[in-house]
């Protein structure tokens, strides 16, 4: 990570806090200033400063394809707005016909009605002046995500044994690759705008907290296709904020799990980066608020 990095802003989400970071990137002169994007270390709108305070509802998508819950997706947005908040992060996935409401059923197939969900999402988020954080696959087993692509591409006659091959498999990376594409490119049917030009986007999430057996983090570059077809929204990884081998002394209890914060977020299609933090679960020593402060800082 950059000296430059600055701390920009935190809020508490349903699993625990995240730390933002904005970092330095090149904007495209082609996108729409009513578009968020990186400046110096601040995000901008219209080269204007923008300034964050939200949250987190993996829910919505699934909410918002029934009928009788998708009034608590306008619910969420009106309370959040009310209360000053103006950013949320939710799921534009749902793999695997096992899954409740999935969007897309098998790869490249997808159910309309669920895709219909989603668009209402970022409409109703447009309508209360909320931005979006759109996550693209999860790293877990719920909602499909990593084990659901080694699956699928196994039932087609792959050589594929284990999550991993997420990363590797040309099949199960084409699987993704499509799904971020359609994506991206969707019409929302509500507001007539593409994904890709839509400002209430603030950003794409690569994954779910992503992990690897590789823990040098190599595997999990997936940012230059995805820039490739959205070059003017920002793009974060999904980080939980680990450091690999080299740095592992500064993990939590000296944890592990395939990443490596600062060569992840060094990748130049990355735009700001993002920690999740379960202190409850990974520290065994009670961390004051101070001395958390002090080690963002020394980093």
């Amino acid at each position: 990570m950059a000296a430059a990095v600055a701390l920009l802003w935190l809020f508490l989400i349903q699993q625990g806090l995240m730390f933002k970071y904005c970092i330095v990137s090149a904007s495209s002169s082609s996108c729409s200033g009513s578009i968020v994007r990186t400046q110096g270390t601040h995000f901008a709108r219209n080269g204007r400063p923008v300034y964050l305070n939200g949250f987190n509802a993996y829910w919505m998508l699934m909410a918002a394809a029934d009928a009788s819950t998708a009034k608590n997706v306008t619910g969420a947005f009106r309370q959040a707005s009310s209360v000053g908040m103006n950013v949320a992060r939710t799921w534009a996935f749902n793999d695997g016909a096992g899954s409740y409401k999935p969007l897309q059923i098998s790869p490249g197939v997808y159910d309309e009605s669920v895709f219909r969900g989603l668009d209402f999402v970022i409409s109703e988020a447009g309508r209360y002046g909320i931005y979006v954080i759109l996550g693209l696959v999860n790293n877990y087993k719920e909602l499909g995500g990593r084990p659901q692509y080694v699956e699928w591409a196994k039932e087609r006659g792959q050589n594929v044994s284990e999550d991993d091959d997420f990363y590797t498999n040309a099949v199960v990376k084409g699987y993704y690759k499509n799904h971020v594409q359609v994506v991206v490119r969707r019409v929302n049917t509500i507001t007539g705008v593409a994904y890709k030009d839509d400002p209430t986007i603030f950003a794409w999430e690569l994954m779910n907290e992503p992990r690897s057996n590789d823990y040098s983090g190599a595997l999990l570059q997936m940012a230059a296709y995805l820039k490739s077809i959205d070059g003017c929204h920002m793009l974060e990884v999904g980080l939980e904020g680990f450091y690999g081998e080299s740095k592992k002394d500064l993990n939590p209890n000296g944890l592990l799990f395939g990443t490596d914060f600062l060569t992840n977020n060094q990748v130049p299609q990355i735009d700001f980066a993002t920690t999740h933090l379960y202190a409850d679960q990974w520290y065994l020593l009670y961390i004051t608020r101070s001395s958390i402060f002090d080690y963002l800082i020394n980093i």
